[in-house]
């Protein structure tokens, strides 16, 4: 072959190559590090009655309840057959249901969530003695379909509401082996009833899929001696409402309630608020004794209180009667707040606080079907007794979401789910907890 064909060569230039380290220099910024998080190396084994069949899956955390698995991540494990003669077939499936009954008028609607079903043996494909264990790898899907529209796959979640009417609202998933032993296993369900358990185990698994913020909590807010008390910041958004007066002398007071803009906020850590009181110095002092912190008035009772609510609304019918919608909803409170006093002026009197949300919400809100899981932060003012006290009550809500993880500086994740702040619907919900008359938790 001639050389003449070919294109020139010319070896490289090594003093030009840039030198890498692992490290960022001190002119150089690390914009992202994406860290794989370690799996747990534990199993989780659930044995059938008579121990003929076993579901052993992989990737567990050691001495788990029952297997968890997040948005993304395979169900992998094997099926073990303690007796394989007269196997004909073995099959694993997986399945999430959600399911709503409304008490009062016995409505009832069932979605499924997720059907996966593999055949992992078959006698007439694969002739021979059935193996003794025979691996699987499943995964859960990212969405599912209500007919009307698509959601993201809901966590594993249970709430009900009793009471006339009341509701039960259920997302469930499951994974079962099957074992086929065709004649035998009729045999056996006939003259030994118990042998048919050996054909069959099956485990509930929760569904836990993992988030964060987007971004991070923003500093607090500077404080200052002059008006309105706080400085503006684009980090923190303001929620302005107004205690409005009910006597002659007394003007309304404005409140400006602070919360981080992006509202999302990683549910084991607190929220950050400001809340600045805004009027003559009149009614600022009027409104004292109702305000957050403990006074003559009631010293053992805030009736100024902000605290975090979920909104659990199950709508089973789907349909408007009235101009009314048919759903049906349940408030908890979720957290609460404190409060310290921040900067005083002429007419303004702020307060810096933070609520805690209770270790035992352990999902964040949710769309799925007929179900909905929101939450909001609740301002209030309710007085002893509004017949005498100067200000009529205020309610002030805010939608928020919450995140299973914190935000982390080295982009670290666990899926590609990172929340946004609230969307008009959840402002539109939350507006009815808002204008609710009733007894709150």
């Amino acid at each position: 072959m001639s050389t003449t064909s070919l294109p020139s060569y010319a070896a490289p230039d090594l003093a030009s190559i840039p030198s890498y380290t692992a490290e960022p220099q001190a002119y150089e910024q690390r914009l992202a590090l994406n860290i794989l998080r370690a799996r747990p190396s534990g199993e989780f084994i659930k044995q059938s009655k008579g121990g003929g069949v076993s579901l052993r899956l992989f990737d567990q955390e050691e001495s788990a309840a029952l297997p968890t698995y997040g948005h993304g991540m395979p169900i992998e494990g094997s099926v073990e057959v303690a007796k394989p003669e007269g196997v004909n077939a073995v099959e694993i499936k997986i399945k999430g249901t959600l399911r709503l009954k409304e008490i009062a008028e016995g409505g009832t609607t069932t979605h499924d969530l997720a059907l996966n079903r593999v055949t992992l043996w078959n006698k007439d494909r694969s002739p021979g003695l059935c193996p003794n264990s025979l691996p699987f790898s499943l995964t859960l899907p990212a969405t599912f379909s209500d007919g009307k529209a698509d959601y993201p796959l809901p966590p594993t979640h249970e709430v009900h509401l009793t009471g006339m009417p009341g509701f039960r609202a259920t997302v469930e998933y499951s994974v079962t082996a099957n074992v086929d032993r065709g004649l035998v296993k009729k045999a056996a369900s006939t003259f030994f009833p118990k042998q048919q358990i050996d054909s069959s185990v099956s485990t509930d698994l929760v569904y836990y899929p993992r988030s964060r913020p987007a971004v991070p909590v923003p500093p607090r807010m500077v404080l200052s001696t002059g008006r309105p008390g706080i400085v503006e910041s684009p980090e923190w958004r303001c929620f302005e409402s107004k205690v409005p007066a009910r006597t002659v002398g007394v003007t309304d007071i404005i409140t400006k309630l602070y919360i981080p803009a992006s509202r999302v906020f990683c549910m084991s850590e607190p929220i950050p608020f400001h809340l600045s009181l805004v009027s003559s110095a009149y009614s600022l002092a009027a409104f004292m004794p109702y305000g957050p912190t403990a006074s003559l008035l009631s010293a053992h009772k805030q009736h100024t209180e902000i605290q975090l609510f979920r909104q659990s609304i199950v709508d089973v019918r789907n349909t408007t009667v009235f101009g009314t919608k048919t759903d049906i909803w349940r408030v908890a409170c979720i957290g609460k707040g404190s409060f310290t006093r921040g900067s005083d002026g002429p007419d303004f009197i702020s307060f810096v606080g933070e609520i805690r949300i209770s270790e035992d919400v352990k999902i964040p809100g949710f769309k799925a079907g007929g179900l909905s899981i929101r939450d909001s932060i609740l301002l209030t003012m309710v007085p002893p007794d509004i017949s005498k006290s100067p200000f009529d009550e205020l309610r002030c809500i805010v939608p928020i979401r919450l995140a299973t993880d914190p935000w982390t500086h080295d982009g670290a994740t666990f899926e590609p789910s990172e929340y946004s702040p609230p969307s008009s619907e959840d402002d539109a919900a939350s507006q009815r907890l808002a204008n609710y008359r009733g007894s709150l938790p």
